[in-house]
């Protein structure tokens, strides 16, 4: 069986963890990386790894002295990464989102995410939001991709910026990039 059909079949069996059926286009891949710094010894924080798609775009876009937390909550998707991507800057935090705090203590310079918003409580996903708003450097970005914009007002409310771009696959994939700027 090929990766893709694997992969697949995994985000479906996993579908409420996941809130996914497949992985994120190509296209996604590089428009949720945009707003990424390539300056030196930047902190980098993705929420919901799964096989590492956008994982390695990230690597791919990041300097070679910044770092990236990938957490994720499946440890079958975490078992698979580390396979697959050997890479001294990966960080693989075996944990939720809402974790965030726990696991990093320094600032941060973006948050890429794919996380499934429409199946937490709204009390979930607003703290989620708040605490990485907390730790991002000022003029930073949270960059999430999602199947809907419902959940776009939750961002509105705690960034000062925010845009949304959508991709038309066989789902349309938004992109919510939101911005940091604090006067």
């Amino acid at each position: 069986m090929n990766q893709k059909i694997k992969t697949s079949l995994a985000f479906a069996k996993n579908l409420l963890v996941t809130g996914a059926i497949s992985e994120t286009s190509r296209q996604v891949e590089i428009d949720i990386c945009k707003h990424i710094s390539k300056e030196d010894n930047k902190v980098i924080v993705e929420f919901g790894m799964g096989h590492g798609n956008i994982t390695q775009e990230i690597l791919n876009t990041i300097s070679p002295t910044s770092k990236l937390y990938a957490f994720e909550v499946k440890e079958s998707f975490c078992k698979h990464v580390r396979e697959k991507i050997i890479d001294d800057r990966l960080i693989i935090v075996n944990d939720g989102a809402q974790n965030l705090k726990k696991h990093i203590k320094e600032d941060i310079n973006t948050v890429i995410s794919s996380i499934p918003f429409s199946f937490f409580s709204k009390e979930k996903g607003l703290a989620i939001i708040q605490d990485a708003y907390d730790l991002l450097e000022n003029n930073s970005y949270y960059s999430q991709v999602l199947y809907t914009k419902f959940n776009f007002k939750k961002f509105q409310q705690i960034f000062e910026d925010c845009e949304i771009t959508s991709n038309k696959n066989l789902l349309t994939e938004y992109i919510y990039h939101c911005k940091k700027t604090i006067e």
